[in-house]
């Protein structure tokens, strides 16, 4: 057994300590995002990240791996806001959200854990450039789902690339600290 699933825990626990003192300074705002707006701010920070690995430089002081927990929050943001019930007031309280994000979190953990065991964590050959791209790629995806109204044929939908996309982020953080 590989360390993976103790390496998620932990990035979890930072990105969820973040997430509830950002909760605490400024409320539930997120809950006004759109999940097209919500795609977008994703798309924000791979688009960052990209570019700082293209030019080699960066102006702005947070971190790509800043970037990376502020992409798996957005991603769980995206979950949250799917999975809410309709009716779900604006502001929520500091309990409900942190029950929704560990729930979200949660799933994921799942999802990681099936994946890796099938695929024999393949991304632990892959490089970090790599997996931005692949974060790119699945924005594609969604921004086009959403464009056609999430009339999907055969792909997976939305949910499906939003916990592909947390995990690469999460990838990406345990890769560049080894």
């Amino acid at each position: 057994m590989t360390a993976t699933p103790a390496h998620y825990d932990l990035l979890l626990a930072r990105c969820r300590q973040l997430f509830l003192a950002k909760t605490h300074d400024y409320g539930t705002a997120w809950r006004i995002l759109r999940l097209p707006s919500v795609t977008d701010q994703i798309f924000i920070k791979a688009n960052r990240i990209r570019t700082i690995q293209e030019v080699g430089t960066q102006q702005i002081a947070d971190s790509v791996d800043e970037e990376f927990v502020a992409i798996v929050n957005y991603c769980l943001i995206a979950l949250m806001q799917l999975h809410l019930p309709t009716g779900t007031p604006l502001d929520m309280g500091p309990d409900a959200v942190a029950a929704a994000y560990d729930h979200e979190a949660a799933e994921n953990r799942r999802l990681l854990l099936a994946k890796n065991h099938d695929y024999g964590e393949a991304w632990r050959q892959m490089r970090v450039s790599s997996i931005t791209d692949l974060i790119l790629m699945k924005l594609h995806r969604v921004k086009q789902l959403e464009n056609l109204g999430g009339a999907a044929q055969v792909s997976e939908g939305v949910e499906g690339s939003y916990r592909d996309m947390l995990n690469y982020a999460v990838f990406a953080l345990i890769l560049s600290e080894a």
